[in-house]
């Protein structure tokens, strides 16, 4: 019933109304206030009926007591029935203080001084209630008060709590406790201030004295209280920091579920911040942890298990005082990574057959855009797929046995700049959870985790013990533990891979085979397993062809797409769309039969996969691109995503998956979009004018308008983004029908840093597809840009960047007034060692863009940037926007060679990285590097020349003769 009526509270908008009998009792009368008798037993009266499981009387109930917050007298009354109406039963008392609660969060700062001071001086004497909802909920509001008020200005709350703790009286030591620990854990930033430091110095020896007292769950609330400073290295526990440890040491094998819970908890934080303390105990701690991992308890199980997590994480520690251990730990891990029997019962896990039941809304969860992310360039380094770590954390892995939505990948260009609160690209786990049951971090999730983190530290060395497991496991008559196996291969894929080689040859198929195993668990987890060696069945495909592995694989995952169970229809598309991101043109002799698949999906699937289907569609058009523009292929595919694009009203949340399907498909497609484009443009720009005037009428009026969901601006910006660079000057006659532009700048001074990415890379993409609409609004927009070259917000900057870069390619010498702008942020961006990889490369093909129009402005500078910017383009594959940089340094070079002489080594070094520079680009690269030699003479360029790695002066003597 309290659930009920705070749900209600929170979503019934208040109703004012005056109550002619509440008047009668008004008016606070100090210290000694007592209620009136008709007033309490009416506003009992409310608190029976909240609790009705009737709609109607909630609702009525609801408009009343929004009415009486109007009347600061209120709150003495819930207060009065929470501390003082004992002859009521607890459930009315504690929902009174539940309610007062939201109130004085709500409105705390608000009541008059003498009601807040008289409803904390009845918490304090109800701390010690016999009863212990009844503490629970003073509790609950002490911590709240405190929050809210400032801990600071309650100055008897912590001396009053810590007297309460010597009381004799169990019911007054575990209430006052109870209080303590909420107040910790809520304000313990508050705490930690020098204000209340003195506090603090006695309040955690007198905690750490409470490790030893004879109650369990007083035990627990001390070692729970003092567990809040750890992190933070509170010095009043630092002080302390041996006497705490001794204190968990003592209560290492207490009985009490709760104690040993706290106690691995602090072990853990501990480690994290307080190894040296640790390190002399450490086997012993690790012993103790080996048990406690598991624990009958899982909860305490879980504690332990995170110890293994934070261990790997400090690498040399790890391999230092775990490798003893890893033959017993590594089966204990595995074990924790089986679905219990309470799993399998909220997972459905005996329904094989739910394809035909519809998804309930609740079980779709708030999906995130991803902004798009220009970069200009296929990194040389990067060729090979890198598998990235997976998230457990995240849930959907190793909670249901799958990836279960991957996010969109990062649109039109291929490396994604890491930062601005995104997850990274290859993250498999962030999206939809399949199951709220076991949504939370569990065991299962944790121990594959742990596995995996182990897995990347100990590599090879870590195999031997796994496959000892997997041997029994992949083959057992219990599909539990047969699944369990397959996701122990998933889970160790990325840190064992070498050592996994010489296995994979039977085990892909073996795998590709347990795609039809009988039970839907087990084929779901098979989807994310394989996904896993992706990479290596797609290299060996392209070394033997696609029969051996690639082939057989595709088709079972296409068939599973359309498997009757909906979990593994959804493991199924992610797996796909992992094959799709490794194998990319090598699915083109097959795009009739895929595509085929994923639209018949369409008919088939519920709401919640049908998001997903969309991600596995753009996945696939990023990957084989234009090689989608046939007639056949568009119009098996236009015509459900057409469908599906009028069905959906502007404010639906189900357009954000939508709109990025079919900016990837507007980008593969080119000119083959050109039939859909007109509506999908004029729609986009609508979605971006509604949202930008909700925004305004937000700002005039907080109070009238609820805040819009930028993201329908966003995902509108990207598309057009999409648009603009699959169609070129297609788009054109539309671009300059429309508003497009002046709401494009308004979206580039925007508050929120994703709409800024995406209208800076549609800014860019328009620049290529149309300069001449942007040409006149060039002056507006340069400061703008400018002000955004912040590398704190990565892919903002980044984006930015790569739009200035294109500006200054159309501009030309017509650049030269906005150089001054730009330059100084972008050479102190790729002088700092923090830039990221991406943003690095980016800002030094813009700068080399600069100098290439305006060598004259940028040249002077070049002693600032000449190392970085050689050492940041040297990994990048031969493309034009490489040749244009080059170009300008070349440019830049020819106007101040006195510039890059103190790093002459670093330009020969970058020269050498082309492959097949343009005939006239490698006459400039000659000039340069012979014109160096002529001017220092034979003998000194041989002595400069030895100092070169043995390939540069190979590359440099076989392609330029020096």
């Amino acid at each position: 019933m309290l659930c009920r009526y705070k749900s209600h509270l929170k979503t019934i908008k208040p109703i004012v109304l005056v109550f002619n009998w509440f008047c009668e009792f008004t008016g606070l009368h100090n210290m000694t206030w007592q209620p009136d008798a008709s007033g309490l037993a009416q506003i009992i009266q409310l608190l029976k009926e909240s609790q009705s499981p009737d709609t109607e009387i909630q609702r009525q109930v609801q408009q009343k007591l929004e009415a009486l917050n109007g009347y600061p007298d209120f709150n003495n009354y819930l207060i009065y029935v929470l501390t003082k109406l004992t002859t009521e039963d607890e459930p009315t008392r504690s929902l009174s203080g539940l309610i007062l609660k939201n109130n004085v969060r709500a409105h705390f700062t608000n009541l008059p001084p003498n009601v807040a001071e008289f409803i904390k001086q009845e918490c304090l004497k109800a701390v010690g209630d016999p009863s212990a909802l009844i503490r629970a909920t003073v509790g609950i509001l002490i911590t709240t008060i405190a929050a809210e008020g400032d801990l600071v200005n309650w100055q008897d709350l912590l001396p009053a709590l810590c007297q309460l703790l010597d009381s004799e009286d169990y019911n007054t030591c575990e209430g006052a406790f109870g209080a303590l620990q909420k107040v910790c854990e809520d304000c313990a930033d508050q705490l930690d201030s020098p204000q209340l430091q003195q506090s603090l110095d006695v309040m955690i020896p007198k905690f750490l004295q409470f490790f030893k007292h004879s109650s369990p769950k007083i035990r627990s609330h001390a070692i729970s209280c003092v567990n809040q400073f750890i992190i933070g290295r509170t010095q009043a526990l630092m002080n302390h920091i041996d006497d705490f440890i001794q204190g968990l040491f003592s209560l290492a094998s207490d009985e009490n579920v709760e104690v040993r819970k706290n106690v691995c908890r602090a072990l853990v934080m501990l480690q994290e911040v307080r190894m040296d303390k640790l390190r002399p105990q450490m086997g012993n701690i690790i012993e103790y942890m080996l048990v406690r991992t598991q624990d009958d308890d899982e909860t305490v199980a879980l504690e332990a298990c995170e110890f293994w997590l934070s261990l790997a994480e400090q690498t040399s520690d790890c391999t230092e005082f775990l490798r003893p251990f890893l033959p017993r730990l590594i089966p204990v891990l595995i074990n924790g990574m089986k679905y219990s029997e309470i799993d399998v019962i909220l997972l459905k896990g005996d329904v094989e057959e739910d394809e035909m039941i519809p998804d309930k809304d609740e079980d779709i969860k708030p999906r995130f855009h991803k902004s798009k992310v220009h970069s200009m360039h296929n990194d040389v380094s990067n060729q090979g797929h890198v598998h990235n770590g997976v998230d457990f954390s995240s849930g959907d892995v190793v909670g249901q046995g799958l990836p279960v939505h991957r996010p969109c990948k990062v649109k039109g260009r291929d490396i994604m700049a890491a930062g601005d609160g995104h997850h990274d690209e290859d993250d498999e786990d962030g999206g939809i959870d399949d199951d709220d049951a076991l949504s939370d971090w569990n065991l299962r999730k944790c121990s594959a985790a742990g596995l995996d983190v182990l897995a990347n530290v100990f590599h090879e060395e870590l195999l031997p013990f796994v496959l000892e497991k997997l041997n029994d496991l992949l083959f057992h008559q219990e599909w539990v533990l047969r699944e369990s196996g397959i996701l122990v291969l998933g889970a160790i894929a990325e840190g064992c891979m070498n050592g996994m080689l010489p296995h994979l040859p039977k085990l892909v198929p073996f795998l590709t085979e347990t795609l039809n195993d009988k039970k839907a668990l087990v084929r779901s987890i098979t989807c994310w397993t394989l996904s896993r060696y992706a990479h290596w069945i797609v290299t060996q495909s392209q070394q033997n062809g696609h029969d051996l592995y690639l082939k057989p694989l595709m088709n079972e995952l296409l068939k599973r797409i359309l498997d009757s169970n909906k979990r593994v229809q959804e493991a199924a598309c992610s797996a796909f769309a992992t094959l799709e991101e490794e194998a990319c043109t090598e699915l083109v002799p097959y795009l009739h039969f895929i595509l085929q698949t994923l639209v018949y999906a369409f008919n088939k699937y519920q709401h919640k996969n049908l998001l997903i289907l969309y991600d596995a569609i753009g996945t696939l058009a990023d990957s084989v691109g234009n090689h989608l523009n046939k007639a056949e292929f568009i119009h098996m595919l236009m015509p459900p995503l057409i469908e599906k694009w009028n069905s959906l009203r502007d404010e639906d949340k189900d357009l954000f998956p939508l709109l990025e399907c079919l900016s990837s498909v507007a980008t593969a497609l080119q000119s083959g979009f050109l039939p859909y484009c007109e509506p999908v443009f004029h729609r986009c720009v609508n979605l971006v004018q509604n949202t930008l005037t909700q925004s305004m009428n937000y700002m005039q009026n907080q109070e009238q308008y609820e805040p819009p969901d930028k993201d329908f601006m966003i995902v509108a910006l990207d598309l057009l983004s999409g648009l603009a660079e699959g169609l070129g000057s297609g788009i054109e006659q539309l671009v300059q029908s429309s508003s497009l532009l002046p709401l494009m700048y308004q979206c580039m001074q925007d508050q929120m840093a994703e709409v800024r990415q995406s209208s800076f890379a549609l800014l860019g993409d328009l620049t290529k597809a149309c300069f001449q609409h942007v040409k006149p609004c060039i002056g507006e927009f340069m400061p703008v840009l400018a002000r955004n070259l912040n590398p704190e917000l990565i892919s903002v900057c980044n984006n930015a960047t790569w739009a200035i870069g294109e500006i200054s390619i159309q501009l030309g010498s017509e650049m030269q007034p906005f150089i001054s702008l730009m330059i100084l942020p972008l050479v102190r961006i790729i002088n700092q060692p923090t830039t990221p990889k991406t943003l690095l490369e980016n800002t030094a093909i813009t700068i080399g863009r600069l100098g290439y129009v305006c060598p004259n402005d940028v040249a002077p500078m070049l002693p600032q940037f000449t190392r970085p910017w050689c050492t940041s383009l040297r990994n990048i594959r031969d493309n034009e926007e490489k040749d244009s940089a080059f170009r300008g340094i070349c440019a830049m070079i020819s106007v101040n060679p006195g510039g890059v002489i103190q790093d002459f080594i670093f330009f020969c070094d970058a020269v050498a990285s082309w492959m097949h520079p343009k005939p006239d680009l490698k006459e400039m690269f000659y000039k340069i590097l012979h014109g160096f030699k002529d001017q220092v003479g034979d003998e000194t360029w041989t002595r400069f020349s030895d100092q070169f790695p043995q390939p540069l002066k190979e590359r440099l003597s076989a392609n330029y003769g020096v």
